[in-house]
C-alpha cells in the first residue's frame, strides 16, 4: 500500500472514530443529530443535543486526538534519538515530575489552573535536572548517561509524589490525586483547548521538521557530525519539544502511559524506519489509538473508566505481539 493510500485510510478511520466518539455515551446521539447540531454552530443556543455535543463531547474528542498524537510523536522522537525501541516520553522523568506537580497543586489549591501550572513547571524541571546531570557527568554525547540521569530524576519525583500522597487527606485530597494519576479526559474543556491546542500543534510541527536529522542521529554521533548535524543542539531541541508535549498532556489529562511506547512501533511497521514518515504516522495512529481506548472507557460501564488503566491493559498484549514481530525483523 502506498503512503497516500495509508494516509487516506488513516484519515477515514479517524473520521469514523471521531463520529463514534461524538455519538456514543450515556446519552447516544444519531448521525443526523450530530451533523445538524454541528452545522448550527456553537452559539445556536440551548437544546439537549447542542449541550451534549458542543460542551462535553466535542472538546473531549478533540482532546483525545491531540493528546494521543502528542504522546505518540514524542515517543517516536525519543526512540529515534536514543536509538532504543524501549524508551518512551517518561524516560527523562517528565511524567513523574509533571505528576508530582499536579499532585502538589491538588494538595495546595482548589484552583485547576494551579494544578496545571505546577504540572508543567515540575515536568520541565525534571527534564532540566536530567539533562544538566547528564551534561555534567558524561558530556554532550553520552546517551546512556542521559537515560540514567532520567531514571534518577524520575525516581526522585516518584518518591516526592509518594510523600504528597502519604500526607494528603485520605477522604478528600488523596482520591483526587489518585484519580488524576490514573489519567482521564473528563477535565478537558474549550478553555483548556484554547491555550493547549496551539502549543501542542506548534510543537508537533516543529518536531516534524527534525525527521531528517533524527534519521542521521540513528547512524551514530560520529556519522551525524561528519554529515554536518549538530548533535548536541539537535538533541536539546528534540528534548525541549517532546518535554513540552508530554507535560501539556499531563496538564490536560493526567498520566497516560504506553501510548508513546507502542504506537511508534506500529508506525514503523507501516512506513519503515524513515522518521520523516514515522513521526506523522505516529501522530495519526496515536490520535486514533487514544480515541479508540477512550470509546472503550466510556462504553464498558455507566461510569467512565480512567483511560490510563485501559491504555496499560490494552498496551501490554499489543507490545508483547510487537516484541515478537520486531524481534525477528529487527528495529532499525
Amino acid at each position: 500500500m502506498t503512503v497516500r493510500l495509508q494516509l487516506g485510510a488513516l484519515a477515514v478511520a479517524l473520521t469514523l472514530l471521531s463520529l463514534l466518539g461524538l455519538a456514543l455515551g450515556p446519552f447516544p446521539l444519531s448521525l443526523s443529530a450530530i451533523v445538524h447540531t454541528l452545522l448550527q454552530g456553537p452559539d445556536a443556543g440551548g437544546g439537549f443535543a447542542h449541550t451534549i455535543l458542543w460542551e462535553i463531547r466535542l472538546p473531549h474528542v478533540l482532546g483525545a486526538l491531540l493528546i494521543g498524537a502528542a504522546l505518540a510523536m514524542s515517543g517516536a522522537a525519543y526512540q529515534g534519538m536514543f536509538i532504543n525501541p524501549l524508551v518512551s516520553p517518561e524516560v527523562l522523568g517528565v511524567l513523574a515530575g509533571a505528576g508530582f506537580g499536579a499532585a502538589l497543586g491538588l494538595l495546595w489549591s482548589e484552583q485547576f489552573w494551579m494544578v496545571q501550572l505546577l504540572s508543567l513547571g515540575f515536568g520541565l524541571l525534571a527534564v532540566g535536572m536530567a539533562v544538566a546531570l547528564a551534561w555534567r557527568v558524561g558530556g554532550e554525547g553520552a546517551l546512556i548517561v542521559l537515560v540514567l540521569s532520567g531514571m534518577i530524576t524520575g525516581a526522585l519525583f516518584s518518591a516526592l509524589l509518594s510523600i504528597v500522597k502519604y500526607t494528603a487527606d485520605p477522604y478528600d485530597k488523596l482520591p483526587a490525586i489518585v484519580y488524576w494519576l490514573m489519567g482521564s479526559l473528563s477535565q478537558i474543556s474549550w478553555h483548556n483547548l484554547a491555550w493547549a491546542a496551539p502549543l501542542l500543534l506548534t510543537a508537533m510541527l516543529l518536531l516534524l521538521r527534525e525527521g531528517g536529522r533524527l534519521n542521521v542521529l540513528t547512524q551514530g554521533d560520529e556519522e551525524a557530525k561528519s554529515l554536518g548535524v549538530s548533535v548536541a543542539r539537535t538533541r536539546l531541541k528534540i528534548i525541549l519539544l517532546t518535554t513540552l508535549l508530554a507535560s501539556i498532556t499531563v496538564m490536560l489529562a493526567g498520566m497516560i502511559a504506553w501510548v508513546g511506547l507502542i504506537v511508534p512501533h506500529l508506525a514503523r511497521l507501516m512506513t519503515g524506519a524513515d522518521h520523516r514518515r514515522v513521526l506523522p504516522f505516529s501522530a495519526l495512529l496515536g490520535a486514533g489509538y487514544l480515541l479508540l481506548v477512550d470509546l472503550l472507557a466510556r462504553s464498558f460501564t455507566t461510569v467512565e473508566i480512567p483511560i490510563g488503566i485501559l491504555t496499560a491493559l490494552i498496551g501490554l498484549p499489543i507490545f508483547a505481539l510487537l516484541l515478537a514481530r520486531l524481534g525477528a525483523a529487527g528495529w532499525r
